[in-house]
Formats: structure tokens, C-alpha cells, sequence
């Protein structure tokens, strides 16, 4: 990466100069350019990732606005132009370009970007697990959830859609067995200790407490969608007339 090199070249410079131009021991110079690689390197990483918070700023309001063109030209903008200064950025764009495509249900494009995404970006990874499983492409989705766990124990949600899609290709077992693992890697959680009874039961597991961020990854029907907000509306009404 250029930060790197960059950092890297100054350290040179400063170490070689100190070197050749004093006594002092050859340690000393090795240490001031180590410092001074570091300084630089800290200082560009800084100036670069403030430039793109402010670009994923603008980013955030042309989705709230729905202006998904936009944004994704933006997000190829910002991979352009600092993705060889840093290390990651490429696979952050695509996991965020990504995920715009897979809200757009444009699931083919999202795949081609989302495969080339970030491993650390759970809910990205989750999305591309679960267009393997839309391809009937079992293996692909457990080894891409399992990918995603080695970086993201934590997340409530990434175990909970693991064990959905599981159960919904119809290995309810080993969903059970995700659910167990994850409720000992998160601690107690009301919500998946309740899936998991659920499971454990026979049942269908209920996503609907986990509100936009589950809706997001689409794993219901548009039918069940429109009923449920149908149904939420015609109970306020009640309430209102009351």
C-alpha cells in the first residue's frame, strides 16, 4: 500500500541522513527511523480515513434520500481513488457496494461484489452467505457464515441468521448446534435462547425482534411482509378510535 511505502521511503531518508551525517551509534538512527516511519504512517492513515468518512457521510444520505446510483458511484469513487493507499479499502467498498446492490435485490450484481468484500463485515458476508443459499449452494453458505464467526463471535444476529438458513435448507440439527455455540460465545440473549427452544421444539425460529435489521436481509416473503405491516396498521387504528 502507498501509505506504507511512503512511510517506509521518509523513514529512509531521515535514518540514512542521521547516519551519514553524525557519530552516532548505528542503533540510533535505526530507532529514529522506526519513529518517524510510524509518526508518518499514523498521520496518513488518519488524513485518509478522515476523507472517507466524510465521503461515506455523503454515502449514508443518498441511501436515506434513494439515490442508490449515487451512492454507488461515490463508493467506486472513494475505492479509486484511495484503494492503493490503504489496506482494506478495496474489500470495504465491495462489501458496502455490495450490500446496496442486495437491498436493490439486484442479488446477481451484489455477488460480485459482496465475494470480493470484507471478512470483518458481518452483515456483508451475511448477505453473501445467504445468496449461496438462494443458488442452492449449501457448502458456499456454511463455509462464508463460517468465516464470518472467526472475526465475529459476538454478534447475536450473524448466529441467529446462520441457524435460520440452516433450518431452512433443512438441517435443523446442526441450526440447533449453531444456536447452542452461539449463545455460549454471546452470553446470555433472550431472543436466541427463545429460537432455540423453538427449534428444539419443532418450530420456525422468530427473526421479527431483531426489527429493519433483520428485514434487511429480505428472508421473507413480500406477501408475509404486507400482511404483518397491514396488520400492524390496522391495530393502530384501533387504538386511535379508542
Amino acid at each position: 500500500m502507498l501509505s506504507i511505502i511512503v512511510s517506509l521511503a521518509v523513514a529512509l531518508l531521515f535514518g540514512g541522513a542521521l547516519f551519514l551525517t553524525t557519530s552516532l551509534h548505528p542503533l540510533v538512527p535505526v530507532i529514529a527511523g522506526l519513529v518517524v516511519f510510524i509518526l508518518i504512517y499514523i498521520i496518513l492513515l488518519k488524513r485518509i480515513m478522515n476523507q472517507i468518512t466524510a465521503a461515506m457521510d455523503g454515502v449514508q444520505k443518498d441511501l436515506v434520500a434513494n439515490r442508490p446510483e449515487v451512492a454507488v458511484k461515490k463508493l467506486e469513487a472513494v475505492q479509486k481513488k484511495y484503494g492503493n493507499w490503504q489496506l482494506f479499502v478495496k474489500k470495504q467498498m465491495n462489501a458496502q457496494i455490495g450490500m446496496v446492490y442486495y437491498l436493490r435485490r439486484d442479488f446477481s450484481k451484489a455477488y460480485e461484489y459482496l465475494n470480493q468484500g470484507f471478512a470483518r463485515h458481518w452483515m456483508a458476508m451475511a448477505m453473501l452467505a445467504i445468496i449461496h443459499m438462494k443458488r442452492n449452494q449449501p457448502k458456499q453458505m456454511i463455509a462464508t457464515f463460517d468465516k464470518a464467526l472467526v472475526v465475529t463471535r459476538k454478534e447475536p444476529m450473524l448466529w441467529s441468521l446462520y441457524a435460520f438458513c440452516l433450518d431452512k435448507i433443512g438441517d435443523r440439527l446442526k441450526a440447533v448446534t449453531v444456536m447452542e455455540k452461539g449463545l455460549k460465545k454471546v452470553g446470555a440473549d433472550e431472543l436466541m435462547a427463545e429460537n432455540l427452544a423453538a427449534l428444539k421444539a419443532g418450530n420456525r425460529m422468530k427473526m421479527q425482534g431483531y426489527g429493519d435489521l433483520w428485514h434487511q436481509f429480505q428472508l421473507e416473503k413480500q406477501g408475509d411482509l404486507i400482511r404483518k405491516h397491514t396488520k400492524a396498521m390496522q391495530g393502530r387504528r384501533k387504538i386511535v378510535r379508542r
